[in-house]
């Protein structure tokens, strides 16, 4: 079992860079990728942002290329999102999920996943 755990978040002025954080607990995480998703209400969790553990081999959303960066600190077990230039449009709640092996996109092939921070952008 992996056990994650957001925090971060909150609400935010359009154009903010606030950084998301998460911490992993549980498993050796050195085969694992971890990912961020975001879900808009009404909408489909879409894929953000995935780094693999080990060596830091990332992967994008179209949405928040450019603009978002994730980062893992093997240290502190944590993965971060920093996020930039926020759009309105940026307004989800915001998860962590990990896998094993690969970077991925599809929510499907996440096996453990948080509870999920809320992230609104005033405009």
């Amino acid at each position: 079992q992996v056990q994650l755990v957001e925090s971060g978040g909150g609400l935010v002025e359009a154009g903010g860079s606030p950084r998301l954080s998460c911490a992993a607990s549980g498993r050796t995480l050195s085969r694992y990728a971890m990912g961020w998703f975001r879900q808009a209400p009404g909408k489909e969790r879409e894929f953000v942002a995935a780094i693999t553990w080990s060596g830091g081999i990332t992967k994008y959303g179209d949405s928040v290329k450019g603009r978002f960066t994730i980062s893992r600190n093997k240290g502190k077990n944590t993965v971060t999102l920093q996020m930039n230039s926020l759009k309105p449009e940026d307004t989800a709640v915001y998860y962590c999920a990990a896998k094993w092996g690969v970077v991925a996109g599809a929510t499907n092939e996440y096996e453990y996943w948080g509870q999920g921070t809320q992230v609104t952008v005033s405009s």
